[in-house]
């Protein structure tokens, strides 16, 4: 697979453009990187990517232990601050309490960010937390099923399947989807069926069963279970799922619904002229 740099754009010649690829370095889920590899990850030179390091570590933007760089947790709390994703882990978080205690696997919610999905809740017992996903954490798109649901509704999806197929589609285990015929045939079921079945495509023995949710204007969200293959299926899991997202698609059209209508009024109340008196 190729760089971040080659997979999404030539290398840019602002210095906001290369601290930009230095923090998608991160986008394979590795929680450290070394200064040879943020280097060699974001095609930024060795000596650039010292010095905006060093300049995003001061913001807060990247951690630095030792020799080693890390998210730096200014992005989570700004990532709270978008307000559909606010929204959304607000409600999504209570429901998704209730899915783990019927069905007692690890549950997520994940959006298409690139050619990865990034996780923005999960909850899971101390018997299921996967190494292999944490919020804010991102996993590649081709291998999840949180993916394969979000890739089969994204509405430019020949282009995104097309920018996979040219970085070269990531392995994780034996069982990764590496060709592209089946990759599209997967998507096209997903589409067709509102749901995608992933086994052992992320962690030998395990499996995930993800649905969407709706945000609105054509967006979607994935909210998915995961625990060994043999706790999930569609005919145990499905039914609960599509309830959880259903009522996540609601709690977030009410609230972003009332966020709207509240704006609009302090804007209405800013606009007014006061009323003169006789």
């Amino acid at each position: 697979m190729g760089s971040y740099a080659d997979e999404d754009v030539l290398l840019p010649n602002s210095v906001l453009g290369k601290a930009q690829l230095l923090l998608a370095a991160f986008e394979s889920g590795a929680d450290r990187l070394r200064l040879s590899e943020l280097s060699r990850r974001s095609g930024v030179p060795k000596a650039s990517a010292y010095r905006l390091a060093q300049e995003l570590v001061r913001w807060g933007l990247l951690d630095r232990h030792g020799e080693t760089y890390e998210l730096g947790i200014r992005l989570f709390h700004l990532g709270q601050r978008v307000p559909v994703s606010a929204v959304l882990s607000a409600v999504a978080r209570p429901l998704m309490a209730d899915l783990f205690t019927r069905t007692r696997t690890a549950v997520h919610l994940a959006v298409l960010d690139g050619s990865h999905v990034l996780f923005l809740e999960k909850i899971a017992g101390e018997a299921n937390v996967l190494t292999h996903s944490y919020v804010g954490g991102r996993l590649p798109a081709s291998c999840t099923a949180t993916g394969h649901i979000l890739l089969a509704l994204a509405p430019d999806r020949p282009e995104r399947v097309a920018a996979l197929v040219r970085a070269g589609l990531p392995v994780l285990t034996p069982r990764s989807v590496t060709d592209p015929g089946v990759l599209e045939r997967r998507l096209s079921t997903a589409a067709r069926q509102g749901y995608a079945l992933e086994v052992e495509g992320v962690r030998a023995g395990y499996a995930s069963l993800a649905v969407p949710v709706a945000l609105g204007g054509g967006e979607h969200a994935a909210l998915s279970v995961t625990a060994p293959v043999a706790q999930v299926s569609v005919d145990r899991c499905l039914a609960a799922l599509r309830a959880t997202a259903e009522s996540i698609e609601r709690g977030v059209a009410q609230k972003t619904t009332h966020k709207r209508v509240y704006d609009a009024d302090r804007a209405a109340a800013r606009g007014r002229k006061p009323t003169a008196v006789s």
